[in-house]
């Protein structure tokens, strides 16, 4: 079972973990400090956690449902997801040692540019979750704690 207050306290962890690795990786020297490494690998774990619990109990409830629309909605955000999981990979691929879980920046403002995209790519999908995503599962279980 997870909650919307769960799932709001994942989404504002990862609105919060962005809004601070935007700020260090806006000064190359904190770009290569430990610190920064361990936040945004703590920020790579909490995408990556997040989007299971929506893959695994949410779309699987929506696309479920009878109605068609509520599955169109379902095969949306899955494809969105899809996307996203697609463009992350490539992106740690790019700038990571997920090993070492440790950055890799040759061409910062290449960098800089990417990582922006990818930020902007997961506040956007939060957002599109939280105005759209949940009040439909709300509307459809008519529960307004419990979204799976």
């Amino acid at each position: 079972m997870i909650t919307y207050e769960e799932l709001h306290k994942q989404n504002h962890k990862i609105t919060e973990l962005t809004n601070v690795l935007g700020h260090l990786f806006g000064d190359r020297l904190l770009c290569d400090s430990k610190i920064t490494h361990d936040l945004f690998f703590d920020y790579v774990d909490h995408v990556k956690a997040h989007m299971e619990v929506i893959d695994k109990k949410i779309f699987p409830k929506l696309l479920s449902h009878s109605d068609q629309d509520m599955r169109k909605v379902a095969d949306r955000f899955m494809g969105g997801s899809k996307e996203i999981k697609r463009i992350f990979s490539a992106y740690l691929k790019s700038w990571c040692r997920t090993k070492n879980r440790t950055l890799m920046i040759k061409d910062y403002d290449q960098f800089m540019k990417e990582t922006d995209d990818m930020f902007e790519m997961v506040l956007d999908r939060i957002q599109a979750e939280t105005e759209h995503l949940y009040p439909l599962i709300k509307k459809m279980t008519g529960d307004s704690q419990k979204a799976a």
